[in-house]
């Protein structure tokens, strides 16, 4: 009986938290907003997800509970402009920080929309339901911008045509996309790793060094839900083929999506700067 009501309790808290990450979310998506504004509110929903994750790992280790389910979702991700692979890849990532395999179906290179099958536990896959729209709306919105401005200063520099034009902003816009998820992704898994650590609320304080402290219950139940759903997604997938890799790329558009990703306004605390070491990938 006593399980039944701590299972009704935390269920109740997770629609209300739900529910208020929504409420920002139709904030962040109202046209009325400014950048800056929806991406403040769309920070404020990714920090209440990703640690209302980690504070519900934390409680299943401290209740005994059985490990929590694992399932799917399945995300429409668009072809428009030729760049679905590359949108994939980022979304790909994202989910990835969070614990989550991915599959992919319709991955050609057509502009045909495809759809990224996601694997990974409830709480996960709560979080990347309502935060993955958004997110996808500021790298849009940010790779337009960026690749419109370096469209015009290659006009105003050199002698390119129209084709030539739109080849280069096709090849920064893809790289772009990359790079801005790949960033993302990055900061995610520190934010949840310094939740985890926190969540430990002291433990291994004492004679114990503090490299033989004991992990926290949330840094075990996260690390053993990873190894729960590689398991379950190699059983669903077990011939899955490996997807080709996005062959154009972008040194300019690489650098410029990973650093606008770095400070892409996740509410995460981990900005450019903050002490982390970070390195472009892909030789940039």
């Amino acid at each position: 009986m006593a399980s039944d009501a701590q299972g009704r309790t935390g269920n109740d808290a997770r629609n209300k938290m739900i529910e208020r990450v929504r409420g920002l979310l139709r904030m962040a998506e109202d046209p009325a907003v400014t950048d800056a504004e929806s991406q403040a509110f769309t920070a404020k929903a990714a920090e209440l997800m990703t640690r209302h994750a980690i504070a519900e790992a934390e409680a299943r280790a401290q209740r005994g509970e059985a490990a929590e389910d694992i399932t799917r979702l399945d995300f429409p991700v668009s072809g428009v402009g030729g760049h679905g692979k590359a949108r994939v890849k980022s979304l790909a990532a994202i989910a990835s920080a969070y614990g989550c395999q991915s599959a992919v179906r319709g991955n050609t290179s057509a502009n045909t929309d495809r759809t990224l099958i996601i694997v990974g536990t409830v709480t996960a896959l709560d979080s990347l339901r309502v935060l993955l729209p958004s997110i996808t709306m500021q790298m849009e919105a940010s790779a337009r911008f960026t690749a419109r401005e370096h469209v015009t200063g290659l006009r105003e520099l050199r002698n390119y045509d129209r084709s030539a034009l739109a080849t280069e902003r096709s090849r920064f816009y893809r790289s772009f996309i990359r790079a801005y998820g790949s960033a993302v992704a990055e900061r995610i898994r520190e934010f949840r790793a310094r939740l985890a650590e926190d969540s430990s609320g002291g433990a291994g304080s004492g004679s114990a060094s503090a490299s033989e402290s004991p992990k926290s219950g949330a840094e075990l139940v996260l690390r053993e839900d990873v190894d729960r759903v590689q398991e379950d997604f190699e059983r669903r997938f077990p011939q899955l083929r490996p997807t080709r890799p996005e062959r154009t790329h972008h040194r300019a558009g690489y650098r410029a999506g990973y650093l606008r990703g770095r400070r892409a306004e996740l509410g995460m605390e981990t900005a450019v700067g903050r002490g982390n070491s970070n390195s472009l990938a892909e030789g940039d």
